[in-house]
């Protein structure tokens, strides 16, 4: 039987860094309401679908969403009553129209998005399926690696650090559990570290560490110690991946390591260093190594370091097939960084997987500095099938309730479950 969707309405809730963001909910004919909460970004690429705020100081320090809440329950829901839940593409692509503008910037991506991905949970929950096996169908059962930032700096930490994330990757273990394991006692032991030495054990907006070390480099070496301390080997159970932002320490041709007082180097510069690196530690994945305009540079470091490490683009792509065919075309990089409101719509993301899956590129699922406690990005890693995920460290309860999720799905998956390691020969 056919299933009507009776209700759309939205409300403003709050995400992980204390500001405003969009809940919407769909009900159905059959009783079933299902929900969905648009995350956040700081640091964030500006090709991005426009995430609606209220603006003015009255409310929220300008952060409000009322206006995009207003959109959903004013203009969404009366084009979406009486719409099949299961016409995910027709729905998303009625909403994209009634927007009108290239981003989003009439009714809202967070407006759009937690609509979207509302509609595909209730569509899962008539078809009685999880989420991850509605989406993704019977060959839905890869379990993500996960990119465990246990480190941060640049805008997700006020210290003295220019990169933005520095991540454990689980490479030797056999299963999520126990790549969640290898992670969480990396990450308590990085904090002993931490202590000892005298340094601050805050965690930032991702729930890693946000000491004032005293380099970049220094950073990569207490990963290292952190990884022995706790009783495994660095580039054998567990790698290096790496997220610099370089956007947000890059102008006039010049990327600034402020922060850290290393001064000012071009993209040349900035790919020896990195090469310099990846000699150095056991690193299997950059993102955002170069700006997001510095497009020749990106394509130059992918020739370079493309066939030892994966080289991912996410400010450069924004999770949009535009951008991403212009790299596939000029070989930017290898690999994207997918988030869902970075362009606006389930089916807008699932067709720039498609693009990177036909190209022989990695993709990795990514959540936002500002998260909530909803846990679609897990199911949606899953049903993907791209075995990388992005969703933050061993702390911080927006993070680890995508965490729990995957556990869950690994245990009813049962042995029908598939973990293996994506970067294999990267290190």
């Amino acid at each position: 039987m056919k299933r009507k969707i009776t209700s759309v309405r939205a409300m403003e809730i709050l995400d992980s860094r204390g500001n405003p963001t969009v809940k919407a909910f769909v009900g159905l004919d059959n009783g079933i309401t299902a929900s969905a909460s648009c995350p956040s970004g700081a640091s964030t690429g500006k090709n991005e679908a426009v995430e609606l705020r209220d603006g003015g100081r009255s409310r929220y320090g300008g952060k409000g969403v009322l206006k995009a809440v207003a959109n959903v329950n004013e203009k969404i829901a009366h084009l979406l009553i009486d719409m099949n839940p299961s016409r995910q593409a027709e729905i998303d692509h009625l909403m994209i129209a009634l927007d009108g503008t290239p981003n989003k910037n009439k009714l809202g991506a967070n407006a759009i998005v937690s609509v979207s991905m509302a509609v595909a949970r209730a569509a899962a929950q008539t078809s009685d399926l999880s989420l991850y096996a509605y989406l993704g169908g019977s060959v839905a059962r890869t379990i993500p690696m996960p990119m465990m930032n246990i480190l941060n700096g640049g805008k997700h930490a006020d210290n003295s650090v220019d990169f933005q994330e520095f991540m454990i990757v689980p490479v030797g273990a056999s299963t999520f559990a126990e790549a969640l394991r290898y992670g969480v006692e990396t990450f308590h032991a990085l904090g002993k570290i931490l202590k000892r030495k005298g340094y601050a054990t805050s965690v930032g907006d991702e729930g890693g560490f946000a000491p004032n070390l005293g380099s970049n480099d220094e950073a990569c070496e207490v990963i290292l110690e952190a990884i022995e301390a706790a009783g495994f080997k660095p580039g054998k159970d567990l790698a290096i991946a790496l997220d610099p932002a370089a956007s947000s320490f890059y102008g006039n041709d010049v990327y600034d390591l402020a922060k850290s007082g290393q001064g000012k180097q071009n993209s040349a510069d900035m790919i020896a260093f990195y090469d310099t690196w990846i000699r150095k530690y056991p690193i299997v994945s950059i993102e955002d190594g170069l700006a997001e305009d510095d497009w020749e540079g990106f394509s130059k470091q992918t020739e370079m370091q493309g066939d030892r490490i994966q080289i991912v683009g996410d400010d450069i792509f924004v999770t949009n097939t535009r951008y991403i065919a212009r790299g596939i075309q000029e070989k930017t990089a290898n690999a994207v960084l997918i988030k869902l409101n970075q362009i606006g719509t389930v089916t807008e993301t699932i067709q720039a997987i498609d693009l990177c899956r036909s190209a022989g590129w990695g993709y990795v699922i990514s959540h936002r500095s500002g998260e909530t406690e909803d846990t679609f990005l897990a199911d949606f890693a899953v049903a993907m099938g791209g075995g990388q995920i992005k969703t933050g460290s061993a702390s911080r309860s927006e993070r680890i309730a995508k965490y729990n999720r995957l556990l869950e799905i690994e245990a009813e998956l049962g042995r029908a479950a598939i973990f293996q390691n994506p970067l294999k020969g990267k290190v």
